[in-house]
């Protein structure tokens, strides 16, 4: 693609490193931009400034937060007892838009993938267990995606999860094999948290 601009170029350069943008779009998108107001473009370019200073991740889920302490895990409607452990902040999104899940959740950070050298010390595992360990807890449900990388961390985490004697469960298989959490639609989410069933359960199927 030539360019009229070393500017716009660069601009276009930054925009096509987005996911699922192609230098097309980043270029329609830039010029959107350079169409506005000097005020509204200072403002777009601000947020994402402040987003990243400012942004803080709750220190007893790992969701991401304005506070230390996100208010879900803050909120007195939520039940306490019940932990929906997840793969990052767009499943949280995901299961609280399906309006079916009332309790807390624990992020991960991402899943056990050892052809990209992520090892369970990589994730916020250990929050889990420090979690488990303090007691109160009476379900575990396992909502990962339905991929190699979510069964390899679903089987490491029932391992580390079994010595504490609480229900673990995991999301029904309403969604296909190799899918991603953040893409199914809301009524297929909700329901497989609903019909979840025992991890032990799931495995021998």
């Amino acid at each position: 693609m030539n360019f009229s601009s070393k500017l716009l170029e660069d601009a276009v350069n930054e925009f096509s490193k987005l996911p699922g943008v192609g230098q097309k779009t980043a270029l329609r998108l830039v010029l959107h931009l350079l169409n506005k107001e000097q005020e509204e473009v200072n403002q777009f370019g601000n947020t994402f400034i402040k987003l990243k200073q400012q942004i803080k991740h709750c220190s007893t889920c790992h969701n991401i937060s304005d506070y230390s302490i996100c208010e879900i895990c803050t909120s007195h409607k939520r039940d306490k007892e019940t932990i929906c452990v997840v793969e990052d902040t767009r499943d949280v999104m995901a299961i609280e838009n399906t309006g079916q899940y009332f309790g807390v959740y624990h992020v991960l950070g991402g899943l056990i993938s050892p052809m990209d050298g992520i090892g369970p010390s990589d994730l916020f595992i250990d929050g889990l267990v420090a979690r488990m360990t303090a007691g109160g807890i009476k379900e575990v449900i396992l909502a990962l995606s339905p991929n190699m990388e979510g069964d390899t961390t679903l089987f490491y985490l029932y391992k580390r999860l079994k010595e504490f004697n609480v229900p673990v469960t995991t999301i029904a298989r309403g969604i296909a094999f190799g899918g991603e959490l953040e893409y199914a639609d809301e009524i297929t989410l909700g329901r497989s948290i609903i019909t979840r069933v025992p991890y032990e359960t799931a495995m021998m199927k």
